[in-house]
């Protein structure tokens, strides 16, 4: 899968993916009224209008991206519409050719494991048929529970052809408490990334392999040290605009090659309307101000890198 996500990169000549974050401040009054006038002021209204919200900005950004990362707490928080805005939101992706990062989190041991791998990566059969629950094409995952919790993604992912991208150090600002701490003399997120390297060994799909890691873009200097640990691991780097990275701080997470990295921005682009930069669009021209951030964020990073 992970030789599909290159392609796209190096096609589109972007390193970008958009988050699909939605959250009820970001939509429009205008898309918010088409959800309630088919399903009423209730969670289904709101789900249907995160549809069309998603389904707006992918159509006005498809075509400069590789992917899209939707975000799954934001859809289950409205219950099982929610849930089913975010399966609508996953198909209509791949519909528009885009790669699909399922942002999950999921992370536990045997069974439990492996029902999550199956859900999001994988299939099941019942009787004679054969159904993909959610069928993403990546999907991120906590390794907290060790070996035991990431072998049974890795299964998963080796017979449907999936990836994961393991969390390492994230973007946010408490992230040190535990992933800084020093074990042996170095960092957890060291130890973690040494491990990552490990579990990609058995994933190789070309160069790189299908598990990656999840490093912020708020940490550059580390972001040197682990793409040295892990050379053959693509990195999926949260933490650009909103919360504070930018394109210079990016150009350590990428290999010489050019490839290794994939930079996420989600409520930057989901919701550059309300922005002041982006003022002149107006609520109406929500997507066009989310195609206009794309654009920016994309110059921003093709000049750090060709720096």
């Amino acid at each position: 899968m992970i030789k599909q996500l290159i392609e796209k990169i190096e096609t589109k000549d972007s390193p970008i993916v958009v988050g699909l974050d939605p959250q009820l401040k970001f939509i429009p009054e205008r898309i918010l009224n088409i959800g309630f006038e088919q399903f009423g002021e209730t969670l289904a209204g709101v789900a249907e209008a995160i549809f069309l919200f998603n389904k707006e900005i992918i159509d006005n950004v498809y075509d400069l991206i590789p992917a899209v990362k939707p975000q799954s707490a934001m859809y289950e928080q409205f219950g099982s519409a929610g849930v089913k805005a975010f399966e609508r939101t996953v198909s209509y992706a791949k519909e528009k050719g885009l790669v699909v990062i399922g942002d999950i989190k999921r992370g536990d041991i045997g069974s439990t494991s492996e029902a999550y791998a199956i859900g999001h990566l994988g299939s099941i059969t019942i009787k004679n048929k054969t159904f993909k629950p959610f069928d993403e094409d990546f999907i991120t995952v906590n390794p907290y529970l060790g070996s035991d919790g990431i072998n049974p993604f890795t299964k998963v992912c080796n017979s449907h052809n999936k990836g994961m991208f393991v969390l390492v150090k994230t973007s946010n600002p408490s992230s040190g408490e535990f992933q800084d701490r020093l074990i042996d003399g170095k960092p957890l997120y060291v130890h973690v990334a040494e491990k990552v390297a490990s579990w990609g060994e058995e994933c190789m799909d070309g160069d790189y392999s299908n598990i990656g890691a999840v490093v912020g873009a708020t940490y550059p200097e580390i972001g040197k040290e682990l793409r040295k640990i892990m050379p053959n691991n693509y990195i999926l780097v949260p933490g650009y605009g909103a919360q504070g990275g930018k394109g210079a701080d990016l150009v350590n997470f990428f290999n010489k090659d050019g490839l290794g990295a994939i930079i996420n921005s989600s409520r930057g682009i989901i919701a550059a309307w309300q922005q002041e930069k982006y003022s002149e669009f107006g609520e109406d021209n929500f997507a066009d101000a989310s195609r206009k951030a794309v654009v920016d964020m994309l110059d921003d990073v093709r000049g750090a890198l060709a720096k």
